[in-house]
């Protein structure tokens, strides 16, 4: 979210326009041959919705958890927590045990380890911790942006029955573009760091101006809950952490599929980390995943369309549960046929 405010404080003159040229859209990956992407209502009907959507909780939690079903555990981007997810809860809560947690060093989630590295692994590290608290061995895991990258290296260390990433961080082209991204993120928390600029971002243009980056229809975010997400930014304690290692962060190790199915989902209007950049070295790093684009959506497509993220999650974690209740039903035939036969 921080890299929106760069373009508050960043003169026009110096700034580049953003269309879908640049954005590398003509190297994306299609859309799945189901069409169910496509945004029509009658494709997404059988996605169900649980309860309402009230608004942004103003309960400062670390961690959301309802549903029923297998688990599923959502990881956020940078700067953000949860509450990035609210919109969607009401569709996976109909489908699973859902378990949405705010990671180490974000406003309201457990504090930073004392040591090491801060990054995606240490970030995984604790959500393993999480999951042995509640006594979970693997889940399905989804995540945007950074938490797309640390469902990655969950799924690295066995604890994930699948993976959707979400325009997930991870990999690019070159080191200018991370640091690139990174001076963006600096130039941004000293905007939201500042009274009067923050007062310029409540205001209907400041707010479009700050969240067209990551959402194509801003508009559908309201003012309440954009206050929540700057004070999101502004009591992120992995901040200082990862902004000052542009010198020494590293890309993804490759990642083998066999650990679990993998979707790798592209927002299709991604103005934060471009597919170009950042998603064509990712298919370099995870071979035999599966890539598609996310249709008129922003880096953070959550308030965009929510229907199409849940039923982008959806269709993978379905398809790996029916096939292990498959498993344990041959598994079942097999070992009472077994017993007649004895």
């Amino acid at each position: 979210m921080l890299e929106n405010l760069a373009l508050l404080v960043v003169p026009i003159a110096q700034r580049r326009s953003v269309d879908r040229t640049e954005e590398g859209a003509g190297d994306m990956p299609g859309y799945p041959k189901s069409g169910s992407h496509s945004g029509d209502p009658v494709a997404l009907a059988t996605v169900t919705r649980l309860g309402a959507v009230s608004g942004f909780p103003a309960d400062l939690t670390p961690f959301h958890q309802g549903g029923s079903g297998s688990p599923l555990v959502l990881l956020h981007g940078f700067t953000m927590s949860w509450r990035a997810w609210f919109p969607v809860l009401p569709y996976l809560s109909a489908h699973h045990q859902v378990f949405a947690t705010t990671m180490a060093g974000h406003r309201g989630g457990p504090a930073l380890l004392a040591d090491g590295e801060q990054g995606a692994a240490a970030l995984a590290d604790t959500v393993c911790r999480q999951l042995d608290e509640a006594g979970l061995d693997t889940v399905h895991v989804a995540g945007n942006s950074l938490g797309g990258w640390t469902a990655l290296e969950l799924a690295r260390r066995g604890r994930a029955r699948s993976v959707v990433g979400i325009s997930p961080a991870g990999c690019w082209q070159s080191r200018r573009d991370i640091v690139s991204l990174l001076w963006k993120f600096r130039v941004g928390l000293g905007a939201v760091s500042n009274d009067r600029l923050r007062r310029v971002l409540m205001t209907p243009v400041g707010r479009r101006a700050w969240l067209r980056r990551v959402a194509e229809r801003p508009e559908r975010i309201p003012a309440e809950d954009m206050a929540g997400m700057i004070d999101d930014v502004l009591g992120c304690d992995l901040v200082p952490h990862l902004l000052g290692s542009s010198r020494t962060v590293q890309p993804m190790e490759p990642l083998d599929i066999a650990h679990c199915p993998i979707r790798i989902a592209w927002a299709e209007y991604d103005r934060v980390i471009s597919f170009r950049r950042f998603g064509r070295p990712m298919q370099d790093k995870i071979r035999g995943g599966e890539f598609i684009t996310l249709p008129k959506v922003g880096h953070v497509p959550m308030y965009d369309n929510p229907r199409l993220v849940a039923r982008t999650i959806l269709e993978v974690t379905r398809a790996v549960d029916e096939s292990t209740r498959s498993g344990v039903s041959a598994g079942r035939r097999a070992g009472a046929g077994t017993r007649r036969s004895a």
